[in-house]
């Protein structure tokens, strides 16, 4: 996909889940001068990570960080300067609460639920199970029963209308499911949806 768009890996790199010392990798970017970072790391180094980044001067040379997991409950690993300008990609983030009122019920039922640091949110599996049990309980309600036979048949094509994000459906035989996306930016320590999918997204990424 980058390189159908006219751009060029420069590198691709790996490494152990415990790695908190990245001094070679980001010296390697910034003496490539790289313009852009696509992090797949996971915490616990992910925060080491974004915050050697920042002091090599990645971000006031113009670099951009691009993150697909970081969501509001990871915000936290770092200064919100060592990530401000981090791009992400998740199916809800708290800031669709402001124009959705279907989201703001859910988020605000949560908050009052469960308050403190652990926010409800994509990244941490929040949004994929609310959608979930909203999907098993429109099958329930199609199939008039719990036996799982009837519930399975019925979920393979189950539409929640209303939910975190947006609506749901089910993709037939495929055992996923379709649902809205979003692309939010990290500003001041808080998202921003700066781009939204058109209807509901195709599962090919799974």
């Amino acid at each position: 996909m980058i390189e159908s768009s006219g751009e060029e890996v420069v590198f691709e790199e790996y490494y152990p889940l415990d790695q908190i010392d990245f001094s070679s990798t980001v010296s390697r970017i910034t003496s490539n001068k790289v313009d852009v970072v696509f992090n797949s790391v996971i915490p616990p180094g992910v925060g080491s990570f974004f915050k050697q980044l920042y002091e090599a001067g990645f971000s006031r040379n113009g670099g951009r960080l691009g993150c697909v997991y970081y969501d509001e409950n990871t915000l936290e690993m770092n200064q919100a300067h060592e990530i401000e300008g981090l791009a992400s990609s998740l199916d809800y983030y708290k800031a669709l609460a402001v124009e959705d009122p279907v989201s703001a019920k859910i988020q605000s039922a949560y908050e009052k639920q469960f308050p403190g640091k652990f926010r409800f949110s994509a990244g941490s599996a929040a949004t994929g199970t609310y959608r979930g049990l909203k999907l098993w309980e429109a099958a329930v309600k199609e199939a008039g029963t719990i036996d799982r036979e009837a519930i399975a048949a019925a979920r393979d094509h189950a539409k929640p209308a209303e939910g975190a994000g947006g609506p749901a459906e089910m993709v037939p035989s495929k055992r996923h499911c379709r649902m809205n996306m979003y692309v939010s930016v990290a500003r001041a320590g808080q998202y921003e949806v700066v781009a939204r999918s058109a209807g509901l997204v195709e599962p090919k990424e799974c």
